[in-house]
């Protein structure tokens, strides 16, 4: 059974940064394309960014586009979000997602998914 874990979430100031990380336990997911979703309060979970198992095919949202940046390091079976320039609006539950394909993964077909990771930016 996979699991995904992530860390790194927290409390920041609007302008600052943080680096979400998600590591996957129970099996390798190096031929997996990962991504992260987020869910502010009394809205829908949305997608922010995705990246293929290989490194490229990196998709984000629009709201994210330039803001956050997504790596992953295969060895490690860990996927980054690095946020800047936060936001208020960018407070959510940032969550890590697992799927077949990084298409599959920007509409929502996941294999994966990971409990969640509070951010939240104070004005």
């Amino acid at each position: 059974q996979v699991q995904l874990i992530e860390s790194g979430g927290g409390l920041v100031q609007a302008g600052g940064s943080l680096r979400l990380s998600c590591t996957a336990s129970g099996q390798t997911l190096s031929n997996s394309a990962m991504g992260w979703f987020r869910q502010a309060p009394g809205k829908e979970r949305e997608f922010v960014a995705v990246i293929r198992w290989s490194g490229d095919n990196i998709y984000y949202s629009d709201s994210v586009k330039g803001q956050f940046t997504i790596s992953r390091d295969n060895a490690k079976n860990t996927v980054y979000l690095q946020m800047n320039s936060l936001k208020p609006e960018d407070t959510a539950v940032y969550s890590c997602a697992a799927g077949r394909t990084s298409t599959n993964v920007r509409l929502g077909v996941v294999n994966y998914w990971g409990q969640g990771t509070q951010v939240t930016v104070s004005s």
